[in-house]
């Protein structure tokens, strides 16, 4: 559900800046239904690669380059972003505050972390400088926290107007996120609020999984299940179920 329905955020002719697992299989699952004409970057170099074999363990994995247009540094896809050209960004976490701001870097204090992630690899500069980010992550207390451990890629920091007071681009930031119970996008004050969720999902399966407000519009829509059709496509991106794991 949470890779089907993340796919189709993403607009056909659009270039997308995808990190590691869910989101890369998501952006793959788009090219091959909704949007055809998209264009994967990965942050090592890997330029749209057409429909790789195998998923790519990781953006640095040579199937990122796989019959791709271009196998360029990490530098040349950075300055692609500084140019204006990432539309999308596309990113798991390891916790999300209400701004979205997320951390994928430690769990813990900096210097003593009880567990020591893979971020920020790309994260912080997609998450800078693409116009729109989407957040595909898993949504419970511990990952939906008031204060992050740590900072790894800004969201809109503060509230309104704290991410072009630090710089960063106008008219971006995060845009949607998407867990296991919903889609949530981000109102005036920019803050979390949710904008639809899977059927059978409950406004206090919501509150009973974030450690912040999360405001719940009266009317909600519900996401559609996956068509037999399109989890059959899904399957057969990946075969050896690198990321759908059985």
């Amino acid at each position: 559900m949470m890779i089907i329905t993340s796919s189709k955020l993403l607009e056909d002719g659009k270039t997308v800046f995808t990190g590691t697992g869910m989101p890369i299989l998501a952006s793959l699952f788009a090219q091959k239904t909704c949007a055809p004409n998209l264009a994967i970057v990965f942050e090592a170099g890997g330029m749209c690669p057409i429909e790789p074999p195998t998923i790519p363990l990781s953006v640095g994995d040579s199937m990122t380059t796989y019959k791709a247009i271009m196998s360029a540094s990490m530098d040349y896809t950075m300055s692609f972003i500084q140019a204006g050209y990432g539309d999308y960004a596309f990113l798991g976490a390891a916790q999300i505050d209400e701004y979205g701001n997320i951390n994928t870097t430690v769990i813990g204090s900096h210097d003593k972390p009880k567990v020591r992630l893979p971020g920020s690899g790309g994260a912080n500069d997609f998450g800078s400088l693409c116009w729109k980010t989407i957040i595909l992550m898993k949504q419970d207390k511990k990952r939906f926290v008031e204060k992050l451990d740590f900072l790894t890629t800004p969201g809109y920091l503060t509230g309104p107007g704290a991410r072009e007071r630090a710089g960063l681009p106008y008219n971006t930031g995060p845009w949607r996120v998407v867990t296991q119970l919903g889609i949530y996008g981000f109102g005036k004050d920019k803050k979390m609020m949710l904008l639809s969720k899977y059927p059978g999902v409950t406004d206090e399966d919501i509150t009973t999984n974030r450690s912040f407000h999360i405001k719940i519009p009266k009317k909600v829509e519900f996401i559609p299940e996956p068509t037999e059709n399109e989890l059959e496509i899904l399957r057969k991106l990946d075969p050896y179920n690198v990321v759908i794991r059985k």
